[in-house]
């Protein structure tokens, strides 16, 4: 008896079956990416900037200093942004929306863009997995239907940071400074412009020090300041 592949229509089967298998795995790698794009949690949107808050706990492990915003691993968005995702997992696990849900909430969007919660929620999403553009587009929208929110203010001037317009960045902190001068996260991300991405260290440290009268105990904030010391330590 031979010990080759099977011939005829045991062979043929063999071949569709193995087409079918490789058509799967493409269709599981399609969705998975999709899901990965838009992945929507249905929570209040971070506050502070993720990458640099995974760098800053990876350089507290390592004992170096942060680099540039772009070569920062990319975080999950649940456990770095400060704030608890409702659902507690990525889209298809318990207490998430699926792709149907995701999709539901773009074309509601799309149909009811003065919808202002909804907005807000899509934001959010393109904010977590860092599409900056869009999210700053939703963001800017969502303050034209609904001024003067430091939050989304807030998050306005991050997805500036992610673009690399810096300026415009610390325009938005500084705008929601002025609506709520109790608005922390915008010191803090003043901060991360002013020393990691511009490295005028001086004016950082002024914020800095504000920022630390505001919040002595958050721990986020020590993290920031020992970043930025070693950032000075290293220029």
């Amino acid at each position: 008896m031979g010990t080759g592949p099977p011939s005829g229509k045991a062979g043929d089967s063999l071949n569709k079956d193995n087409l079918l298998f490789l058509m799967g795995g493409l269709l599981i790698g399609f969705v998975s990416a999709y899901l990965l794009f838009e992945t929507m949690a249905i929570r209040q949107p971070p506050r502070l900037t993720p990458a640099l808050r995974a760098r800053i706990a990876t350089e507290d492990e390592a004992g170096g200093a942060p680099g540039g915003p772009t070569d920062a691993r990319v975080a999950d968005a649940n456990a770095m942004s400060g704030a608890p995702a409702a659902g507690g997992g990525p889209a298809g696990q318990p207490g998430q929306p699926g792709m149907a849900e995701i999709q539901q909430l773009r074309d509601f969007v799309e149909k009811n863009p003065n919808n202002a919660e909804a907005v807000r929620k899509l934001a959010d999403l393109n904010f977590d997995i860092q599409n900056w553009a869009r999210a700053q587009e939703l963001y800017a929208h969502y303050l034209e239907l609904k001024p003067n929110d430091p939050d989304v203010t807030t998050d306005l001037g991050i997805t500036y940071r992610g673009m690399g317009k810096f300026d415009q960045a610390l325009d938005r902190f500084h705008a929601a400074q002025k609506i709520s001068p109790d608005h922390w996260q915008a010191y803090y991300n003043e901060v991360v412009v002013l020393a990691f991405d511009l490295k005028k260290l001086d004016q950082a440290n002024q914020i800095l020090a504000r920022l630390q009268q505001m919040q002595p105990g958050n721990p986020d904030v020590a993290k920031l300041s020992a970043a930025v010391s070693r950032q000075r330590s290293a220029a």
